[in-house]
């Protein structure tokens, strides 16, 4: 039935994304130990899960556990970019209904999240708040069945604290990428290897000697940095936040305003959830063979138009580079349109990181099903039980022993007494 209903490019690409697929799971422990729970159990049997998330071959074990939890679950993606065909042709193949495609029309990839909703789900998964977006801006129609989710990333969660806060919001979702297993590894360590992987993969220059301007310093910033460093670049930082601005400076950063740090970037990585960090005001202050790269979850945060109104032409000199040639010669790169470079011309986070990521989405779905009338309409953080919980099985599987505390240190801890 999941053929019959879904939309994707080639179903005949199936075996090559089952091959991903495997790979994957070979590489997710904790993710295999929750799946194998989740066949005995069947606690979401009969549930209807919508998922939009960068379909990938991590993402299709996500699918591939819910729907071993008793679920039906139609997925889409959450960037027009990030689709791999043949993941989607495989999971299709595994009887999970599909609707996405690798670069689709703005209207098709419209149409595909709508599509999604219209299997009337129950419990939601959401990265950028597009699902959510819908259900309470167009089709309201469909709201009266969702009990509720969880949210992936920074920006759906901004999204999600502003239809709470209108008192808009109409079910329960779970902040999953504030917990604490989600932003210090997947956050920190997965955006700073995915994105110097899409970087170099793409760019095929050195990093070392260069200078490297990342804009934003929240866990993903940290984490660009941090790589970018250890490839041996010189690292400048912008921020908006003092504190964070103040952590930089201390973690052994430049930190200056985007005017200052535009004429001495080689390479310019944005990751801050806002839009218009980079714009007309600074490409006249760059230097010739700048580089220019997204990490934040839209395509606003370098401001394209801007961008397109400065340059005299424009060329695509490599798959992913576009050239822009400037009035007085100079010429600007940017990668991948000014989308994820980490998904769009990598593979996005790597497999063990994920393994603890889509873990918390899985328990915490299981969380809000339980417990969505006691929740209500706000979001919520995820529950510190689930984060210790993911982090215990990572541990487990990497053969990782720690201390328990002893009866007489949890007393002295519960005690004002000396």
């Amino acid at each position: 039935m999941s053929a019959e209903k879904s939309v994707v490019r080639n179903l005949n690409l199936a075996p090559q994304g089952r091959l991903k697929m495997d790979w994957a799971w070979n590489h997710m422990p904790v993710l295999r130990r929750i799946r194998e729970q989740m066949i005995q159990e069947k606690p979401l049997k009969g549930k209807r899960v919508a998922i939009s998330l960068h379909l990938e071959a991590k993402t299709a074990c996500l699918a591939e556990l819910l729907r071993d939890a008793g679920a039906e679950v139609a997925i889409t993606g959450s960037n027009p970019l990030s689709t791999q065909d043949d993941v989607a042709a495989a999971l299709v193949e595994s009887g999970i209904t599909v609707f996405a495609k690798y670069n689709p029309t703005p209207e098709e990839y419209k149409e595909h999240l709508i599509l999604t909703l219209e299997t009337r789900p129950e419990l939601i998964i959401d990265d950028g708040g597009d699902l959510v977006s819908i259900l309470h801006g167009e089709r309201p129609d469909l709201l009266d069945q969702v009990l509720g989710g969880c949210e992936e990333t920074t920006t759906g969660i901004l999204r999600l604290r502003a239809l709470e806060k209108s008192g808009e919001l109409q079910f329960p979702m779970v902040a999953v990428n504030d917990a604490y297993s989600k932003f210090l590894f997947d956050n920190r360590y997965g955006t700073g290897q995915s994105v110097w992987d899409g970087i170099n993969r793409t760019t095929n220059l050195v990093v070392a000697g260069k200078t490297v301007v990342v804009l934003g310093y929240g866990w993903c910033g940290r984490g660009v940095a941090m790589r970018a460093k250890g490839l041996g670049a010189r690292v400048i930082v912008t921020e908006v936040d003092a504190i964070k601005a103040t952590e930089a400076h201390m973690d052994g950063f430049s930190v200056m305003p985007m005017e200052e740090a535009a004429p001495l970037g080689d390479i310019f990585i944005t990751v801050t959830g806002n839009r218009s960090v980079i714009n007309g005001k600074h490409f006249p202050l760059m230097k010739s063979g700048a580089i220019l790269a997204n990490a934040g979850h839209f395509d606003v945060e370098i401001d394209k138009a801007a961008l397109e109104e400065a340059a005299v032409s424009k060329r695509v000199v490599r798959k992913y580079i576009t050239e822009y040639e400037m009035e007085d010669g100079r010429k600007l790169y940017l990668l991948c349109d000014g989308r994820l470079v980490n998904l769009v011309a990598g593979d996005g986070h790597p497999a063990e990181i994920m393994d603890m990521t889509f873990a918390l989405q899985a328990l915490c779905l299981l969380y809000v099903n339980d417990n969505h009338e006691k929740i209500g309409r706000r979001v919520i953080d995820v529950p510190y039980h689930l984060d210790e919980q993911v982090a215990s099985y990572k541990l487990e599987s990497l053969g990782i022993r720690i201390d328990d505390l002893t009866e007489e240190q949890e007393e002295y801890l519960a005690s004002w007494k000396i």
